[in-house]
């Protein structure tokens, strides 16, 4: 089973605390002689992150959202309006309540595929502080975070999974149990892109599965499933019934971007 945190992690236990510690005053002694540099860009900023511009042109999603896709609404209904939109409340994901960090879009789309294709991991602390504030409410209630996995063989391509870098600051920082590999991907699927709702829901029907020590693991618990895109649904959805099955007691969701039409009515 391929590990999807990364093997060499799990190596650096046998390292021992006076290099870790040495590790820790190596980085801090660098950041007083050089300055940050920006995710986006060469240029330099007063703490590792975007550039201004960049900022400026992410829209992020604030409250009020629906609760079952976080799509934005348009304006707060007040106490007696419904906290999810027709299409969540006409069908239902499979996961309970769902949140993203921005939308996805031409502003966000190049920081995603920087990180998820251009090997650029420094951007994954960055993602799981953009969660841990939009998706605050599901951390609150969650047991533990389980990132959406890889296939070994695009695993070994990709060299890391996108999703289990961003859990595992995410649930450091919430002190939230970190489970990588309670969920597996056990058919080498084709891509999502270009796809129809259909195709994709039938493209990762079964296509993910419970490990063994995964159902002990998750058995009763509220899992808080992690990914980069909220596109249409159909992983998400397609995780979260393994994760079911497996005998979660309930998933929620959590994106660094989610499409503009990713929850429609349908037809």
């Amino acid at each position: 089973m391929a590990v999807q945190d990364g093997g060499w992690r799990a190596r650096l236990k046998d390292v021992g605390p006076i290099v870790l510690f040495g590790r820790r005053v190596g980085r801090g002694l660098a950041d007083l002689l050089l300055p940050s540099l920006a995710h986006d860009s060469p240029e330099a900023t007063a703490s590792a992150g975007l550039t201004p511009d960049a900022w400026s042109r992410v829209i992020f999603l604030e409250d009020p959202v629906c609760d079952g896709c976080g799509a934005a609404f348009e304006a707060d209904g007040g106490a007696f309006a419904a906290s999810r939109c027709a299409a969540c409340l006409a069908q239902p994901y499979a996961f309970d309540r769902a949140r993203a960090a921005c939308i996805y879009d031409e502003a966000s789309r190049g920081l995603v595929l920087k990180f998820k294709h251009g090997d650029h991991q420094p951007f994954a602390p960055l993602f799981a502080r953009w969660i841990s504030r939009s998706a605050a409410p599901l951390l609150e209630r969650a047991d533990a975070v389980v990132p959406v996995p890889l296939h070994p063989l695009r695993l070994m391509s990709r060299r890391f999974n996108q999703a289990a870098e961003i859990a595992r600051p995410l649930a450091a920082s919430s002190g939230l149990a970190f489970l990588p590999d309670a969920l597996v991907r056990q058919t080498h699927t084709t891509s999502q892109g270009g796809k129809s709702l259909r195709g994709r829901r039938l493209n990762v029907k079964k296509a993910f599965a419970v490990t063994e020590a995964g159902r002990r693991q998750i058995r009763g618990r509220r899992i808080l499933l992690i990914d980069d895109v909220l596109t249409t649904g159909a992983t998400a959805e397609a995780c979260a019934r393994a994760l079911l099955d497996g005998g979660a007691r309930a998933v929620d969701l959590a994106v660094i971007a989610r499409v503009r039409t990713a929850r429609e009515l349908p037809t």
